[in-house]
């Protein structure tokens, strides 16, 4: 486990910090969240092993992911040497503020992660296009307006009307197809079928 401080067993050649920690008992995580506060390593990986199943089985339980639960894991854990100070045992015992700062960690997870997965699909939803958008789009980069405006007279209706709506007045093919009173797959081909046609007589051919 990564802290700010290294955190394990005494160091080979120095004494432990804390001689004679008690066993874990009903008060042992109370007693052991009080020597962390004094940043006593010896204490912190008693407390460790003793509650990191508890601590861990709630978090998997909130975020349903193993791994994101292992990292929740670890974060209250960092979080515990760094604000044991602030465990009052008259308040409560210190499984309860143990699992409640799991608990606030792993909602606040879940939370997160779906923020994040909202922002995604959001962006997803704004970058995305169909194939005859990307096609318009580069066409019309390529080409000057009225090249474009000229290759539309040689495709004749319905797929002009069509094509301006679409590219011109920047309507989505629902709106196109509402527009001119047809229905939304007749929209559709008539605009790919008028890209088409544009394509052919911007290359000089003979629009059919």
């Amino acid at each position: 486990m990564s802290l700010d401080a290294p955190v394990g067993r005494s160091e080979p050649g120095r004494p432990a910090r804390l001689a004679a920690v008690p066993a874990p008992s009903a008060d042992g995580p109370a007693t052991l969240l009080l020597l962390v506060a004094a940043q006593d390593r010896e204490a912190f990986a008693q407390l460790y092993d003793a509650v990191a199943a508890r601590v861990h089985g709630l978090a998997v339980r909130v975020v349903r992911d193993p791994a994101i639960a292992e990292e929740v894991t670890q974060e209250v854990f960092l979080q515990v040497w760094r604000e044991a100070s602030r465990f009052d045992p008259g308040r409560g015992s210190a499984l309860a503020w143990l699992l409640t700062l799991t608990h606030r960690r792993a909602v606040d997870r879940v939370r997160s992660e779906q923020a994040q997965s909202d922002r995604l699909r959001r962006y997803e939803a704004r970058t995305s296009t169909t194939a005859y958008d990307s096609t318009a789009e580069q066409a019309t980069q390529r080409m000057e307006a009225a090249r474009v405006r000229r290759a539309l007279d040689d495709v004749g209706e319905p797929h002009r009307s069509a094509l301006e709506l679409a590219y011109f007045e920047g309507l989505t093919q629902r709106e196109v197809a509402e527009r001119m009173g047809v229905p939304l797959g007749t929209a559709k081909t008539r605009l790919r079928d008028g890209l088409r046609k544009v394509r052919t007589a911007m290359r000089g051919g003979e629009a059919r």
